[in-house]
């Protein structure tokens, strides 16, 4: 038999400890940053690059927009958090090389800088040490689709690209009253951005460059022109700003996003934990999410059900708690449990888990076993609301069929006379339950502090949607400076 060809099985634990260290994070980072540096000394250059405390937080970020005053306080704030470097063009143009010296002078005669020689510019300013060392911000770089392409072209990829967005009475307006400040070059606007100091705003000029409004909005239509295919070049790190809002409106959504991290084709084995009180639907959700990403659903009661009904040792041994309806002593049912979580299909297709741990004793067992969830989602309903769920609804014993007195009513009074009602569905039991569950909710709410919570209070599907666009994001990133 041909061995390439054989289901590969990686250890649990050694898929624990790639995810828990962003292994494979690392390593795809680590060979783009070689293709976009191309160091002469590449394993130098790698050592260089994990000894940086902030390796993983570096920014490589496009103001993908037209410059203006707005935008460049934007930057100017957004370098400040991340500690990258904040590059324009005419920062580029300042570079004391012969290539910044011959763009200058294409400049001086209106003439195009050649694409090859604005690439070679945008690379030698990026290779400098402190863009290499702490990310950059590029601010109104590209501006075409031709600039964008340049840039593929030297493997200059970032990771996120905003777009800000206004109409373009709004933008007219922002560059008409735009005044800069000739001792700083800090630049300020009669409206949306007076300087606090009396003294600076004494001594502000209008800019020379300032253009009329009519031909402020023959560029604005050359701009949105262009905007159209940048939109397509970045379209999977893009995110669309509306602009016309404060300031600190503006920036909060660009620093959320920043810190929000880009999807990862790194492998991602899901071990999922449902939590949530009786009637809350954690059953039914478990099945939507196996049924959708070919997961293994494990339901820990079905699960003990399932092992007293074969002849085997431990099913023998845990039939007499069942059938007195009292509780498997903890040890057992983690045995069982880890029994499952360790076959083949669990650790090569994922798990998604409920109805166990019940309290922070079990979470810290399942952990101790090397089980541990890389997503938990607690789902949240009142107690009225689960009382409603629960104790309404009823068995067909003929078809299988569930029915609910509102949501689902029996087809005819023939099936409705026949349904059966689970006596652990009755209101004094449920109550018993729903305070069992409260009593150890809280402590696992504080085991497991990455859960996200849930409103499970709306469609059934509408829940699913909320628990799979976690499902397939990577955790965000917090920004330590």
């Amino acid at each position: 038999m041909d061995a390439t060809v054989r289901l590969l099985r990686i250890p649990p634990e050694m898929v624990i400890y790639a995810e828990k260290h962003d292994i494979l994070h690392l390593v795809q980072t680590l060979v783009r940053n070689l293709m976009e540096d191309k160091p002469e000394d590449p394993i130098q250059h790698l050592i260089n690059l994990l000894k940086r405390d902030s390796f993983f937080n570096f920014c490589h970020f496009i103001w993908c927009c037209r410059s203006s005053s707005f935008v460049l306080s934007q930057a100017k704030k957004l370098c400040e958090h991340t500690q990258a470097i904040h590059v324009t063009f005419s920062d580029i143009l300042k570079d004391d090389s012969d290539l910044s010296r011959a763009a200058q002078q294409y400049q001086e005669k209106k003439q195009k800088i050649p694409k090859d020689h604005w690439r070679q510019l945008i690379q030698q300013h990026l290779s400098k040490l402190d863009c290499v060392r702490r990310g950059w911000v590029l601010e109104a770089i590209p501006k075409t689709l031709e600039e964008a392409l340049c840039l593929q072209e030297a493997v200059i990829t970032p990771d996120h690209v905003v777009m800000l967005g206004a109409p373009d009475v709004i933008l007219i307006e922002r560059s008409s009253g735009k005044r800069i400040d000739p001792v700083t070059g800090d630049v300020y606007h009669i409206t949306f951005m007076w300087p606090e100091s009396e003294e600076v705003a004494q001594r502000l000029e209008t800019p020379s460059t300032l253009m009329p409004s009519d031909l402020i909005a023959k560029k604005l239509q050359k701009f949105h022109t262009e905007a159209n295919a940048l939109k397509c070049t970045y379209h999977s790190c893009l995110k669309i700003i509306n602009a016309d809002q404060p300031n600190v409106d503006v920036f909060s959504q660009v620093l959320n996003y920043v810190c929000t991290p880009r999807h990862s084709a790194s492998p991602y084995t899901p071990r999922i934990i449902l939590f949530g009180p009786p009637g809350s639907g954690k059953s039914l959700q478990a099945k939507l999410i196996a049924q959708n990403y070919g997961i293994v659903n494990i339901c820990c009661g079905e699960l003990l059900k399932a092992v007293s009904a074969d002849e085997s040792h431990m099913g023998e041994l845990i039939k007499p708690y069942l059938e007195t309806k009292q509780q498997v002593p903890s040890s057992i049912v983690l045995q069982i449990l880890t029994e499952r979580l360790s076959r083949m299909d669990c650790t090569t297709r994922g798990w998604v888990l409920h109805g166990f741990p019940q309290g922070v004793e079990q979470a810290e067992e399942l952990e101790e076993s090397n089980f541990i969830p890389n997503r938990v989602f607690f789902l949240e309903i009142t107690d009225d609301i689960a009382i409603e769920r629960v104790t309404l609804r009823g068995v067909d014993p003929v078809t299988g069929e569930w029915y609910h007195s509102i949501y689902k009513p029996a087809s005819g009074p023939e099936v409705q006379s026949r349904l059966r009602f689970n006596p652990r569905h009755s209101k004094a039991q449920l109550l018993k339950r729903l305070k069992e569950y409260w009593n150890y909710a809280a402590d696992l709410q504080a085991f497991y502090p990455q859960a996200v919570y849930i409103s499970a209070d709306q469609d059934p599907h509408t829940v699913f949607e909320s628990l799979e666009s976690r499902l397939v994001s990577r955790l965000p990133k917090i920004l330590s400076y």
